[in-house]
Formats: structure tokens, C-alpha cells, sequence
């Protein structure tokens, strides 16, 4: 006999449903066992090589075989997100329920017991910067070691490991080399390697971003830049950031091309952006470098300072009316501008084309 109550079946031979076993397994991040880290050696399996006797007897709750618990790092909270350092990968980046990103160096970290009551690893380097808690959005940069991460305080926040590093130098014990792979080397001593976060060193953040009006839920780096990445919220809003171009930028979407966008920020400049255009610019090109970043599509440079906020009009297309903040390059106050981006940009190719072959006489007269 069986018992039905608020938190579902109960009973042998019950099957447990996916949200079940779930909420089964989130009991364990109770407090009645650490959160723990763990690193595990993988033994990829060659391709068709599994007999079908072994794939009718899989069994997704048994232990594999395969993984190997290397080491067992306990974690000052639950883990909500890893990501590895993709210059050397004994170094890793934890999110938990707080504001700070923990990095830690895997390789030199000593496995600990995960037994009730135990104290917290020590993570190699703290990165602080948001001002509330940061549980998901984390990323890391395949170019350069840095990390972004976004949280509940609407914030986008940049760091690079190298500050910690090039710090460290001067410190007794620390490491010499501030190259992308070297291993991060903390200045505590050797043994106090588990007392929570007290003793960790810290690095401040590179730069950080406000434009978002909600939690910052996922962050992620050009794949072939640095200082270009993007963050989306729970504004429902994608922005799209350069770090070279300054800290408080404006972005609009266009309200008639669900393609065009555009950004502003403290460079003085108003890009307008056609994501479809990215693949058949670069196609164009062929293998010519542009000195122009893809999906560019126009630039105006009418400004003389950053420019703080722009809208498009809603009633005539490819209107737009931006203003910027001028106390830099004068004596105060702000320009506004009205402009409207020429037609022969966006219309059909072929169309354009045509009206000016009609004018082509006209130009071949007055260039001679």
C-alpha cells in the first residue's frame, strides 16, 4: 500500500519523474553533505566500438567506468556555474550564491574528504566587483585570460587573471611569469589552503558595464576578441559591448527591421548594426581583411563627445535622433541631432544600381 501526499508518490516500485529525481538530488545541497568541486579524468570511448550486448544494459544511474574521481574540492557554496581557462586548463572559474567569481588552480588545489562539517577549500583568487549576488552568467576568453560575469545588480563586470599575477610578482613566493598559461600562485602559505575565503587574494575589475535594467543572466566573449562580448537579461534585452569603445553604452532596435540595431557610447560614434549582413559581407570580401568589424552597416560621426542616448522614429524609417553629452570638448551642455541614414545604403542592390546608371553620363562629364 501506498501513501500519496503533497510531495508526490511514495512506495517501492514507484517510478520518479524527471522533476522528482531532480528535486531528490537538490536535497543533497542541503547542508547535510559539502558542495564539493570535483575533478575527473574521462576515457573517451573510440567510436563503434561498443558491443550491443553493453548498449541494451546501459544503465544511466550506474557509476561509469569511464570517469575517474581525480580530486574533490570543497566548494564555499553550490556550484551554479564552471568554466575553464582556455590558456591552461588546470585553471577554472566557479559561480555561487554571492558576488564574487572564485578562480581556482585545480592542479595545485589538495583534494579534500567531503564529510559534514569540514571547512571550505580556499579558492587561488577572488575577482570582486558586483555589488549583488552573481550566480550564472560566467565566461571565459579563448585570446586572453579573461573572465566576464554577469549578476542580480544589472551589471556586466570585465577582469583579466594577469592583474593578479603581475601584482604577485614583487611578493615573496609568487609567480614570475605573467604569461596567459601560467599556473595562479597564491601568497598565503603552504597548509591554509582550507579556510574559506578569508585569506584569498582579490583582484578589482577591469571595467564594468551598466545598460541592462534586470538580472544579468548569460554573458559570452567574441570568439576571436578580447575587448568585444555580448550579455543577455531578463529585460529581454541582447547587448553587444566593446571594451575600446567605453563603459556606458546605448543600444535601440530598429522598430521596422528586426535585423538592425544600433549602438552608441563614449567614442562620440552611433553604429547602426544588420546582423544579416554579417554572411554575405564576409562572402563579398572574399579573403580581404576589413579594418571593420562584421554586421557594421553604417557609422555616424557627427558627434563631438559620447553620445548618452538615441531613438529611432517610429513612424519614418531609418530616422533616428541622437544626443550626446559635450562638457568634455566644451564648455557644457549636449548636442542633439536629427539625421536620416540615404536610402541608396538599404534599398535592393539592383535597384540602386539602376538609378545610378542613369547618372552615369552626368558623372563621366564632370569628372573629364
Amino acid at each position: 500500500m501506498t501513501e500519496k501526499g503533497k510531495g508526490g508518490r511514495v512506495g517501492k516500485g514507484v517510478e520518479l519523474t524527471v522533476d522528482e529525481k531532480y528535486t531528490q538530488w537538490k536535497s543533497l545541497t542541503d547542508g547535510s553533505v559539502p558542495n564539493t568541486l570535483v575533478i575527473a579524468n574521462v576515457e573517451v570511448v573510440k567510436p563503434r566500438v561498443a558491443a550491443a550486448e553493453h548498449i541494451s544494459q546501459f544503465n544511466e544511474e550506474a557509476r561509469s567506468p569511464f570517469v575517474k574521481k581525480f580530486k574533490t574540492i570543497i566548494h564555499p557554496g553550490e556550484v551554479n556555474r564552471i568554466r575553464e581557462l582556455p590558456q591552461n586548463s588546470n585553471i577554472v572559474a566557479t559561480h555561487t550564491d554571492s558576488p564574487d567569481v572564485l578562480i581556482w588552480d585545480v592542479e595545485n588545489q589538495p583534494s579534500r574528504h567531503a564529510i559534514l562539517g569540514a571547512p571550505s577549500s580556499r579558492p587561488d583568487l577572488i575577482l570582486t566587483g558586483h555589488q549583488e549576488n552573481a550566480e550564472f552568467a560566467l565566461a571565459m576568453c579563448s585570446c586572453e585570460p579573461m573572465v566576464l560575469s554577469g549578476g542580480k545588480d544589472k551589471l556586466v563586470v570585465l577582469w583579466n587573471i594577469n592583474d593578479h599575477i603581475s601584482t604577485l610578482a614583487t611578493e615573496p613566493g609568487a609567480a614570475k611569469s605573467a604569461s596567459a598559461g601560467s599556473n595562479i600562485k597564491s601568497a598565503s602559505k603552504t597548509g591554509d589552503g582550507n579556510n574559506g575565503n578569508a585569506a584569498s587574494p582579490s583582484v578589482e575589475a577591469r571595467g564594468i558595464y551598466k545598460g541592462h535594467d534586470d538580472t544579468v543572466e548569460d554573458v559570452q566573449f567574441c570568439p576571436t576578441s578580447a575587448q568585444q562580448f555580448c550579455s543577455v537579461g531578463d529585460d529581454s534585452c541582447l547587448i553587444l559591448w566593446d571594451s575600446r569603445a567605453g563603459l556606458t553604452p546605448a543600444t535601440k532596435w530598429s522598430p521596422h527591421n528586426r535585423s538592425v540595431f544600433g549602438s552608441a557610447a563614449e567614442d562620440g560614434l552611433l553604429n547602426i548594426w544588420d546582423y544579416e549582413k554579417i554572411g554575405k559581407m564576409q562572402t563579398d570580401s572574399g579573403n580581404k581583411t576589413s579594418e571593420y568589424p562584421a554586421g557594421l552597416f553604417f557609422r555616424h560621426a557627427g558627434h563631438r563627445d559620447k553620445v548618452v542616448d538615441f531613438h529611432w522614429n517610429s513612424i519614418d524609417p531609418w530616422t533616428i535622433v541622437s544626443v550626446s553629452d559635450d562638457c568634455s570638448s566644451s564648455a557644457g551642455g549636449g548636442t542633439l541631432q536629427m539625421w536620416r541614414i540615404i536610402d541608396l545604403l538599404y534599398r535592393p542592390e539592383d535597384e540602386v544600381l539602376a538609378e545610378l546608371d542613369k547618372f552615369r553620363s552626368h558623372v563621366t562629364t564632370c569628372s573629364s
